[in-house]
């Protein structure tokens, strides 16, 4: 374990006082291997979004950006819906 890990005070002194382990506490338990934690995350996807460079008019990207959180989701939305009426073979 870390040697910077906080240590949580518990309401208990006793260990028959203790509170009962239960799954649920299993479940967000942190796991480790050795000395390194396992972090869970997400898990994989069929098909994974891929990172790029890509540059779009100033004017584009603060109308998405003024709609809020999600601005980017909702871009990759607008393109697929694009896509729907103008078919990449098509161009």
């Amino acid at each position: 374990m870390s040697a910077n890990k906080i240590v949580t005070p518990t309401d208990w002194s006793d260990p028959d006082d203790a509170p009962e382990v239960t799954d649920a506490f299993f479940d967000q338990a942190d796991e480790y291997q050795g000395e390194h934690i396992i972090r869970r995350g997400r898990p994989p996807v069929e098909t994974p979004k891929q990172q790029l460079t890509v540059r779009y008019d100033a004017d584009v990207i603060e109308a998405f950006r003024a709609t809020g959180p999600g601005w980017q989701r909702r871009m990759n939305a607008a393109l697929k819906d694009w896509l729907k009426d103008h078919p990449p073979e098509a161009m």
